[in-house]
């Protein structure tokens, strides 16, 4: 069945566009309908990021919700991954997170967690999908069965002390300075008093939300503010996290970014050293860099590929005993710790590694040079440009200049109306020439599709 509503992650679209309060009530309805099993009193927790447009769809799924019946457990703004861990804690049916990531404030989205904290299958994504284009009226309770909602006021400190509670007791961070970014989103609160606690020096910046500005020239997407403040400030490390906190960058103490695979290879190197690893490997996607798959094969590591997402990540890791996965965005998974990509808990284990070796965090988080790696966006307006028969040839043709030598990978977003080409290999001419190429033949594709 083709798929109307979610996509890679969630919902997403267009806040009072796409993400109406109409369908955020719907939504409401169809995944109360989807997780009332048996006969408990059902209950929901909802979690947000700081965009404006989190209220009016928090209140829509919450008329949603408790019109089929379920009870509802407000978070306020709070990290994914919190959402995430809060669902089992509290053992809710349900769990939701209001967020589009690290999309401006003009998007949102709502991203849904099974009562096991993991997001859900596609098997029950499309479920819901069923539900939705179906007229629920008469699935809706009767008045002396409607829920209630509150809102619950410790989650903050439980997500904090879970955090806390990854790394070993002893371990102190008391001695270094740590600028983070906290995007001004979810983690605003939560992430600064967390590494305050644990001893840092903690200098914050994007912990400012006003409902407009999340992501806004600050966060994992955006880090130049943090490169700036690092040095201005001689810290010994920046963080960066995005909106809603499920993902992390780094910056060295020189300014330097440091990218999802290399804090991905700081954790398999540490944990394995640590006996940690439950497979001799971890699981990363089809972009992650070359240079990660030949490092983690020189210490006897192996990696396997997903596509691009860390719910599919997460089911291999899941499906074949692997603790460790993620992406070069920055989206790490440690299973032994989260059911999903939590950027404050894979800070920490890379803290825990840099006070562990004594060094510099440009030694620490430098484990291999990776390839030349080049991805571009085409946007599009409608229509499948890749199905245009010059743009199967200029992909075909770039494979064949690549060799075995590099990779390429195509694939539409899920997040949004944009083709993503990356290209990686030995020869970074060669790779930026078969980029441009192929991009030139979507752009025109996408062109002829549009004047048609």
């Amino acid at each position: 069945m083709a798929r109307k509503y979610f996509g890679t992650d969630g919902i997403r679209g267009k806040a009072n566009g796409v993400i109406t309060p109409e369908l955020a009530l719907k939504v409401g309805q169809a995944a109360g309908l989807a997780f009332h099993r048996g006969d408990h009193r059902h209950r929901v927790v909802i979690g947000k990021d700081t965009r404006l447009s989190g209220y009016m769809i928090e209140y829509a799924l919450v008329a949603g919700f408790t019109s089929v019946g379920m009870d509802v457990l407000l978070l306020g703004p709070i990290p994914t991954p919190a959402v995430a861990m809060l669902t089992r804690s509290m053992r809710a049916d349900l769990g939701v997170m209001i967020s589009a990531s690290h999309n401006l404030f003009e998007d949102n989205g709502i991203k849904l967690f099974g009562p096991d904290g993991f997001k859900l299958s596609d098997e029950v994504e499309s479920e819901i999908e069923v539900l939705l284009g179906q007229d629920l009226s008469l699935k809706r309770a009767a008045a002396r069965g409607l829920g209630r909602a509150k809102r619950v006021e410790s989650v903050h400190a439980r997500y904090i002390e879970y955090a806390k509670r990854t790394l070993p007791r002893n371990m102190s961070l008391e001695g270094l300075r740590v600028v983070l970014d906290c995007a001004n989103g979810a983690a605003y609160k939560v992430a600064p008093e967390a590494l305050w606690e644990l001893g840092a020096e903690v200098i914050t910046i994007g912990d400012e939300p006003d409902g407009f500005n999340i992501n806004q020239d600050v966060g994992s997407t955006s880090p130049d503010a943090l490169v700036r403040k690092v040095r201005e400030m001689r810290a010994d490390i920046g963080v960066a996290l995005d909106g809603d906190a499920d993902r992390v960058l780094v910056v060295d103490e020189q300014g330097q970014l440091v990218d999802g695979d290399q804090l991905m290879a700081v954790v398999a190197k540490t944990w394995k050293e640590d006996g940690r690893l439950s497979k001799p490997g971890i699981v990363a996607t089809v972009m992650s860099n070359l240079g990660l798959e030949r490092y983690l094969g020189s210490i006897g590591l192996e990696m396997p590929r997903t596509q691009v997402g860390d719910r599919y990540v997460l089911e291999h890791m899941r499906e074949h005993g692997f603790n460790v996965g993620g992406e070069q965005s920055g989206h790490i998974v440690l299973s032994d710790f989260s059911t999903t990509g939590d950027g404050l808990v894979s800070a920490l284990q890379l803290l825990s590694a840099v006070r562990r070796e004594g060094k510099p965090v440009s030694q620490v988080c430098h484990l291999f040079d990776p390839l030349p790696q080049l991805l571009k966006n085409v946007r599009f307006d409608g229509g499948a440009p890749l199905a245009a028969s010059s743009v199967k040839k200029a992909i075909a043709d770039g494979e064949n200049r690549l060799g075995k030598a590099g990779r390429l990978v195509i694939r539409p977003s899920g997040t949004e109306p944009v083709i993503r080409v990356m290209a990686e290999g030995d020869d970074r001419r060669l790779v930026e020439s078969v980029v441009d190429d192929i991009c030139a033949e979507i752009s025109g594709a996408a062109s002829r599709v549009a004047a048609e």
